[in-house]
C-alpha cells in the first residue's frame, strides 16, 4: 500500500549540487541540530536556525519547505554515519570482531551527543522515514545479518528474527545508556556485547 501524502515526511524542497550549496546546507543541518541540543524544541525555529547557520531566512526555505523537512535531514545525516561508520564490520575477519565493530558506532554516536541523540530518537518515532532513511536503516539490517552468519557466531534457527531482534537489543540498550547518562563507551559497548551473545547463545 502506498503511503498518504499526509503521512510522509516532508523532503527537501531541492537538492544542493555546487560546493557552495552543499555548504549552506551542512551549515543549517548543522545550526538545526545545536538548536535542539542546546535549547530544545521549544526554541526550535526556522528564524533560530537561520540565525545560527549565519543564513537568510529565505536561503533556509530554498532547502527546507518546513521544520520537519529539516529534523528529516538531520536524522539522514546521523544515520549515515552511523552506517558508515559500522560498514567496517563487513571487513573485519570473525564474527565477535565484526560484532564489536557494529555496535562500537552505535554506542559513540549516542554518546558523543546524547542530548541530540535523545531527541531524534524522538522524532524518528514520531515522523514516518523517507525513502532515503529507510534505506540506511536497512543497510545497518544487512550488516547485521551478515555478521550473525559468519562461523564463529551460533547459528540461529530464522536468521531475519534474529537480526531484528539484535538490532533492537542494541537499539534498546544504548538508548537507555544514554538517557542515564553514562560516558564510557568502552564499557558500554562490552555490555551490550554480552547482551546480543547471550541472546545468539540461548538456543544451544
Amino acid at each position: 500500500m502506498s503511503e498518504s501524502p499526509l503521512h510522509r515526511r516532508a523532503a527537501p524542497r531541492k537538492a544542493p549540487r555546487q560546493a557552495r550549496s552543499l555548504a549552506t546546507v551542512e551549515a543549517i543541518v548543522e545550526a538545526a541540530a545545536r538548536i535542539l541540543e542546546e535549547r530544545g524544541h521549544e526554541a526550535f525555529s526556522t528564524n533560530a536556525i537561520a540565525e545560527k547557520a549565519g543564513v537568510s531566512v529565505g536561503s533556509l526555505y530554498q532547502y527546507f519547505p518546513r521544520k520537519d523537512a529539516l529534523i528529516g535531514a538531520l536524522i539522514l545525516r546521523e544515520t549515515s554515519r552511523l552506517v558508515a561508520e559500522a560498514e567496517i564490520a563487513a571487513d573485519k575477519p570473525t564474527g565477535s570482531e565484526a560484532l564489536s565493530a557494529l555496535i562500537l558506532p552505535c554506542v559513540e554516536q549516542q554518546l558523543r551527543r546524547p542530548a541530540l541523540a535523545r531527541l531524534l530518537d524522538f522524532e524518528e518515532a514520531r515522523l514516518p522515514l523517507d525513502a532515503a532513511t529507510e534505506a540506511v536503516k536497512w543497510r545497518f539490517f544487512e550488516l547485521t545479518r551478515a555478521t550473525l552468519l559468519r562461523p564463529d557466531l551460533p547459528p540461529q534457527a530464522d536468521i531475519e528474527v534474529a537480526s531484528r531482534d539484535v538490532v533492537a537489543i542494541i537499539k534498546g540498550m544504548v538508548d537507555a545508556a544514554g538517557d542515564h547518562g553514562d560516558k564510557d563507551k568502552n564499557q558500554l559497548a562490552l555490555r551490550v556485547k554480552r547482551a546480543v551473545l547471550g541472546y545468539l547463545h540461548s538456543l544451544d
